[in-house]
């Protein structure tokens, strides 16, 4: 690793630790030439992939919007943020683990409806009723009942 200093070529490793609950390595360098520290993150390289939208448009894939989404739908509810970033971690290792380039909207929202069920029935109705655009209230009361039937 180049010396941010004096672009010296071969520096030192000190320390390394585990980080970002064991995904990355920080590693503490020092340079020989000019006695200088720095730290280097190291991390496996993840597979970005396009975010194919209803329209045909494609964008770059962005977990923020996923959990801005979720945080959304789970404003003044019994979910903490760790759960919420959980759920994201989790929306986004499937997504990942699927080996596409390009992934439809319809995925994304599913994972996010299909996790949001399981960790808050109510974040749940409130995303489907954006994501699904909910017309009117049977369209609402159609989709309670469904998590109603599921519970039986």
């Amino acid at each position: 690793m180049k010396c941010p200093y004096c672009d010296e070529i071969d520096t030192k490793v000190i320390d390394s630790r585990p980080t970002e609950e064991g995904k990355a390595i920080r590693r503490r360098r020092e340079c020989p030439k000019c006695g200088k520290r720095f730290t280097t993150y190291e991390k496996v390289e993840e597979t970005l992939f396009m975010v194919v939208k209803r329209d045909g448009s494609r964008a770059a894939f962005d977990r923020n919007k996923i959990l801005t989404s979720i945080m959304k739908a789970c404003e003044k509810r019994p979910v903490t943020y760790a759960q919420m970033e959980a759920v994201v971690d989790e929306i986004e290792r499937n997504l990942n683990n699927r080996m596409e380039k390009e992934i439809t909207t319809e995925i994304i929202g599913e994972s996010v409806m299909e996790s949001l069920m399981n960790l808050d029935q109510v974040a749940y109705v409130r995303f489907a009723s954006v994501y699904r655009d909910f017309k009117d209230v049977g369209t609402f009361v159609a989709e309670v009942e469904k998590l109603l039937d599921n519970k039986k």
